[in-house]
């Protein structure tokens, strides 16, 4: 069974063919919201809105241990991540979606390990390729099933939030090799890793980063909800492809 993460734009897939909710506890308190179980083209999905279903829960206050400790207690065996992202790169424009291969963390203050020492020993994970190779083939295979293009590789840089970032901090992240730039990839990714979850992340580009292109200014909200919307359909069609590749 896969798993399904939806955030901005995505707090519910309406092309579910939904089964049962479940509310669950874990020992990492609440979830986001309740797990909703479902199909997808007959093959079963679990789908999980990461802000909330009323997308009430900020980047920084989700609670992501809860999280991927319930989607591994549904026996889920893979999860894909859908997030919007704003452009850094001149080569990703808005519109455009993306299949990272790397992460930069600049988060802080998250919990971010289920392995915190005490009576729990100590784990380190390797995390050279935080993205699983066999899930992003598939999500690239399934966007080109859906007629699609995706960006093969990319370097995610993940923010605190909620506040978007200033120039200055997108000409660093430029500086530091990151493309695009978003708030919920960490610690989503590493959590997955400890529980030896494959993960991998389907991006959608909303927005040129601030300082960038139209957003030079500033950053025009009308025209992120516009993207997201239209772009959220197309997502829609490809999670439909991604169980039969």
């Amino acid at each position: 069974m896969l798993a399904i993460i939806g955030g901005s734009g995505l707090t519910q897939l309406s092309n579910l063919a939904i089964v049962r909710r479940e509310v669950v506890r874990t020992p990492y308190g609440e979830p986001s919201g309740a797990l909703t179980y479902g199909s997808l083209c007959s093959e079963p999905v679990v789908f999980l809105a990461r802000h909330g279903y009323g997308h009430t829960i900020p980047p920084h206050r989700v609670n992501y241990r809860a999280n991927i400790w319930a989607l591994k207690q549904a026996k889920a065996r893979g999860i894909v991540s859908v997030a919007s992202v704003g452009s850094i790169g001149a080569d990703f424009s808005p519109g455009a979606l993306v299949v990272p291969d790397q992460i930069i963390d600049y988060t802080w203050g998250r919990e971010s390990t289920f392995f915190e020492g005490g009576e729990t020993p100590v784990k380190h994970v390797d995390f050279t390729h935080p993205y699983d190779a066999g899930l992003r083939r598939r999500l690239l295979a399934a966007t080109a099933a859906a007629g699609e293009v995706a960006v093969d590789g990319g370097v995610y840089a993940a923010t605190q939030g909620p506040r978007l970032e200033t120039a200055a901090e997108i000409d660093r992240f430029e500086r530091d090799g990151a493309d695009v730039v978003g708030m919920t990839g960490m610690p989503e990714a590493v959590l997955a890793r400890e529980l030896e979850l494959p993960y991998a992340a389907l991006n959608v580009v909303v927005n040129y980063a601030a300082g960038r292109s139209d957003s030079a200014q500033g950053i025009v909200f009308d025209d992120i909800e516009a993207t997201l919307q239209t772009a959220m359909a197309r997502v829609r069609a490809i999670l439909e492809k991604i169980c039969h590749v």
